[in-house]
């Protein structure tokens, strides 16, 4: 299950009402830091914006591949251990904005981990120490260490400690 935060909102969606959530510069400055990340092709550049700049938990020789997107609203609520491996186009998101709620949930992605190209990581999951996420998947649970999930709805290909 998904560790969220929720809020409910009275009136218009949710999204309507983002500002009152969180600070449109905070937001704009945010969203340029990631676009200069997403287009750069240096792991250290990346991970230098991302600790530094965007208050993202990155451990050591972790790698962001071309076109990853962090969650441009909440970052700081973002944790990747070390040596693991974002893939290409993933999107990591720690905000829903509903219609009548918006809900917020830290992402922690464990050490030895690898996400597949095109994956989506929703608010509230923790993804444990080598894990592997296949191409595509959508993380809308928590994923046991050593496990293989893969697709949407996502599936346990194989559960951590077995062969």
């Amino acid at each position: 299950m998904r560790n969220l935060d929720k809020f409910p909102v009275e009136g218009a969606n949710s999204l309507w009402q983002i500002y009152k959530t969180v600070n449109k510069w905070k937001a704009m400055r945010n969203f340029v830091f990631i676009q200069l990340a997403r287009y750069s092709p240096s792991l250290r550049f990346k991970n230098g914006l991302y600790r530094h700049m965007l208050g993202v938990t990155v451990g050591q020789n972790t790698s962001f591949a071309l076109m990853v997107m962090l969650d441009v609203f909440f970052p700081e609520k973002i944790h990747i251990g070390s040596n693991s491996i974002i893939g290409y186009n993933t999107t990591i998101l720690a905000h829903e904005y509903l219609l009548q709620e918006y809900r917020l949930g830290e992402v922690h992605i464990g050490s030895n981990v690898m996400i597949g190209a095109n994956c989506t990581i929703l608010p509230g999951v923790t993804i444990g120490d080598y894990a592997v996420v296949g191409a595509g998947s959508v993380v809308h649970k928590n994923v046991e260490a050593g496990s293989f999930v893969a697709g949407n709805p996502l599936q346990v290909i194989r559960k951590g400690g077995e062969i």
